[in-house]
């Protein structure tokens, strides 16, 4: 149920009940157990444009965080069994066990053209087996919530502790290695809905890691002594969380401490510098985004999720714009003058190019030294 008063029918499958959200729509072919468990989708209803979706199953592995990302999903065709080695669970009842609802059996490629058209819609979704609905009360909830815009959602997102990043990289028929414990530059990273590969990433690339709550103050950073600090991903309006996060990261700056953002944390790393944040019509949300690196050209196929954008036609001069979307010419990166300082848009730990954007981690240890 739209906020508009538009209704579409399917066949429910995954927990029962009713959850309100954004809808928005996402166009990779795989990874579906990694969006749902992305953080970063958190108050959002995701339309997945691919048509196949649970055919691989799900499995403990491939979970992206231990807290809650999208609120439920919209599907073309019926989950049927899955069929991959790696499989240890059905999508439907690991939706069911998450309390996500799951609806098959929707035209996705319809409500992907309005949302296209009309912009990303609030909106309810409900499921009960008896098929009876309070239509009229449901699509009163989906108008009445104010929608993402002012919403800080990092804060309900992010650790309550501060956490020493045990994980390493991932291997077939091995998981997931530990972290070395040799002399490594230390990472002080602010969660503000991190996935959990980012912090692998950072690992691979030669740092050690400590996770800390989205609202750490300036001081409680500075006293875990860092050589750098990383600002991740996450939900809701930069605007609204930056209240708290962008005099911490000012404070960074102000000391020259190197820093490195990404998604939620690229948008704040620009708040921080004097950009301005706006919310996009749909936003991009995808694994087949093409995105131009404007020092020398090159084109990196990148993973992207995010409703809001920096804004590129009113750039500080403190500020230089690094990347854009081929898509829409959307700015897809910056980085600060005269400082250590530097973030992008996509999220290049998803890896679908798949090494194309691998190289920003190793560009911000390198950066420690």
């Amino acid at each position: 149920m739209l906020a508009d008063g538009h209704v579409a029918w399917g066949r429910g499958f995954g927990a029962e009940g009713e959850a309100v959200g954004e809808v928005c729509f996402n166009t990779a072919m795989t990874g579906y157990q990694e969006v749902m468990t992305d953080p970063s989708y958190a108050g959002q209803i995701v339309t997945f444009t691919f048509p196949h979706i649970g055919n691989v199953g799900v499995n403990d592995e491939d979970l992206e965080a231990r807290v809650d990302g999208a609120v439920g999903c919209v599907v073309r065709e019926d989950v049927t069994q899955s069929s991959n080695f790696r499989a240890q669970g059905e999508f439907g009842a690991w939706l069911a066990a998450k309390g996500k609802i799951g609806l098959a059996g929707i035209d996705t490629r319809a409500l992907t053209r309005r949302i296209r058209l009309s912009g990303a819609p609030n909106a309810v979704i409900a499921h009960s087996p008896s098929g009876k609905f309070d239509i009229p009360a449901l699509i009163k909830r989906a108008a009445a919530w104010p929608g993402l815009e002012g919403m800080d959602l990092a804060r309900v997102v992010s650790r309550h502790e501060v956490e020493s990043w045990e994980g390493g990289v991932w291997t077939l028929g091995k998981g997931y290695a530990r972290s070395p414990r040799d002399a490594r530059p230390h990472v002080v990273a602010m969660d503000f809905g991190a996935k959990d590969n980012i912090f692998r990433n950072l690992v691979q690339a030669g740092a050690r890691v400590t996770v800390v709550p989205a609202q750490t103050p300036l001081d409680g950073v500075l006293a875990l002594e860092p050589d750098g600090v990383f600002l991740s991903n996450g939900p809701g309006d930069p605007a609204a969380t930056g209240a708290y996060a962008v005099p911490v990261i000012q404070g960074l700056l102000q000391r020259d401490i190197p820093i490195f953002g990404i998604c939620l944390g690229h948008q704040m790393l620009a708040l921080a510098a004097g950009a301005k944040t706006t919310k996009m019509h749909q936003g991009h949300r995808g694994a087949n985004h093409p995105v131009k690196r404007l020092d020398d050209g090159v084109v990196e196929i990148t993973s992207m999720n995010h409703g809001f954008a920096v804004d590129n036609t009113a750039l500080p001069d403190t500020v230089i714009e690094t990347h854009v979307s081929l898509f829409d010419g959307s700015n897809c990166g910056i980085a600060v003058k005269g400082k250590k300082a530097f973030s992008v848009q996509y999220h290049p730990e998803a890896s679908p190019g798949p090494m194309d954007s691998f190289y920003l981690f190793q560009k911000f240890i390198e950066s420690l030294a």
